[in-house]
């Protein structure tokens, strides 16, 4: 198995809104046979998920692969609600940071 950062091997890393209370995460990669290759492996979990992000992993709602647009998205409960007093990011769209420099292995 071999370690490489996600931000290689994905097309797309991206997070946004998903509702007022959810955040999404989107990790598409550039081809089919990567992504077979990380879902095969779990490369991306809900543990290092959790960790990456400091995080509980019963924050996670939902963390699916989704074959057919070669893609992982992982959905988690905000912090603090969108708009509410405290939080900096209303639509969601700067959380993906920690994700660019994230290494999987498979």
């Amino acid at each position: 198995m071999e370690k490489h950062k996600l931000i290689d091997i994905a097309s797309v890393i991206r997070s946004k809104n998903s509702g007022p209370y959810e955040l999404t995460f989107d990790v598409i990669f550039k081809d089919f046979e990567t992504y077979g290759k990380v879902k095969a492996a779990n490369a991306i979990n809900k543990q290092n998920f959790s960790a990456l992000y400091g995080i509980s992993e019963d924050v996670i709602l939902h963390l699916v692969y989704f074959d057919p647009a070669k893609a992982v998205k992982v959905t988690i409960t905000r912090p603090i609600p969108s708009g509410a007093l405290g939080e900096t990011d209303v639509y969601g769209a700067q959380q993906h940071g920690p994700l660019m420099g994230m290494e999987v292995e498979y």
